[in-house]
Order: C-alpha cells, then sequence, then structure tokens
C-alpha cells in the first residue's frame, strides 16, 4: 500500500518534531522531510514531491500566503494543508481564495490533522471543526471574502507593518524576521506606496485599524 508523504513547514523545530513523531505512528502516512521557512518549503517540495504539505502562515524568509501561490506554480500536484493558530476569517478565505485544500488550526486534535490529511489526499477539502462553522455562515450571510486595501499586502509585509506599528525599529524587524535591514526598508516603501501613505504615524494608525498588531510573529 502507497502511503501519503507528507511535507512539514514550520520556523519551530519541537512542533515538526512533535507533528513527525504522531504522524509516524499512521501506517498510511510517510514524513518525506521538513522546512523551517516559506522558502525551503518551495526548495523541498519540488525535490520530495509530496502528496501533502502542512504549511504554517507567519515563517521567516517567505510567508505562507507567498508560499502557497509559488507552490500552486512549481508543485500544483501537492495538496496543501494550512496549519496555523490563526483563527481570522480574513486568513482564512486568503487562503482558501489561494488554492489550498485545507485549514486547521494548532490547537485541534491529534485525530483532526490526520483526518485533514487523509481528506485532502484524496482530493477533498478540510475545515477545522472550531472554524467551519464561523465561515460557512460568513459566506452563506455574503461577507465578503477580501478585506479591499489589505488585500494587497503580503503575508510579509503585513509583518513588517504590524512590527513599525508596535514601535520597532528596521534593525530590529530584520532581526526579528531574519532578514537584512535593507529588504525590511524595501518592504516598507512598498507598503506606503501600495496604502498611499506617506508617513510612519499614518502606517501605525492603518495598522491598527486593521488589526494587524494583534499579530504574533
Amino acid at each position: 500500500m502507497s502511503r501519503i508523504r507528507v511535507l512539514i513547514a514550520d520556523d519551530h523545530a519541537i512542533l515538526r518534531e512533535g507533528i513527525k513523531v504522531l504522524l509516524q505512528l499512521q501506517p498510511d502516512i510517510e514524513v518525506v522531510g521538513q522546512a523551517a521557512d516559506g522558502y525551503e518549503a518551495v526548495q523541498k517540495a519540488q525535490e520530495l514531491v509530496p502528496d501533502v504539505i502542512l504549511l504554517d502562515i507567519a515563517m521567516p524568509k517567505m510567508g505562507g500566503l507567498e508560499a502557497v501561490l509559488e507552490l500552486r506554480k512549481v508543485r500544483p500536484e501537492s495538496r496543501v494543508l494550512v496549519l496555523t493558530q490563526y483563527d481570522n476569517k480574513e486568513y482564512i478565505y486568503r487562503f482558501l481564495k489561494a488554492g489550498v485544500a485545507g485549514y486547521i488550526l494548532k490547537k485541534a486534535v491529534g485525530s483532526d490533522l490526520v483526518a485533514g490529511i487523509r481528506a485532502v489526499y484524496e482530493g477533498g477539502s478540510y475545515l477545522d471543526t472550531h472554524i467551519a462553522p464561523e465561515v460557512i455562515q460568513g459566506y452563506l450571510r455574503g461577507e465578503p471574502t477580501s478585506t479591499g486595501a489589505s488585500d494587497q499586502l503580503t503575508d510579509r509585509e503585513k509583518q513588517v507593518l504590524a512590527l513599525v506599528a508596535k514601535g520597532h525599529t528596521a534593525k530590529e524587524i530584520a532581526d526579528i524576521l531574519s532578514v537584512s535591514e535593507k529588504t525590511v526598508l524595501h518592504h516598507r516603501a512598498n507598503i506606503m506606496e501600495k496604502l498611499n501613505v506617506h508617513n510612519r504615524a499614518d502606517l501605525v494608525k492603518w495598522a491598527v485599524r486593521e488589526g494587524l498588531t494583534d499579530m504574533q510573529m
């Protein structure tokens, strides 16, 4: 019997190892590799040809959404199952729109994760039981699945903006996100251009209004 080949992408090594141990107990699942950031996830997906990719949202070097879009180009056969702590409907809608096969919260029990992997592998979709009713009801009520201006920003740009709003300098942000200070300044310039905002104070106001200051890195 062929087993489901799984790639785990998360920047927390302890979490990756825990998931690996859990999945190794399943006779039909094989963990073929791990990635610590979005960029590595894309590379490993091409090298290891997994059937299912477990992908976190907030990762260094390349955020979850950018990774999903890139994976859809280079490895469309792989099914992406988002595994995250974020239960915000904006994130859920954005990732479903980007083409992920499922969305599950890290607080879910192991059996839910296994069920999600099997479901997306078989061509279906999977929504965490904690968020599925709210997402479905929101869709039926006709709630918008995008939030206008915030959809213009990538996940990495949102991370940078959240840290700017929290008062961090460009150098501090670079250290937190494991990128160069030049990269941070480039992201900040892009953000200001996309939002048509011309100073730090207005950036902070925008971030607070959109709830980005609640993001966890």
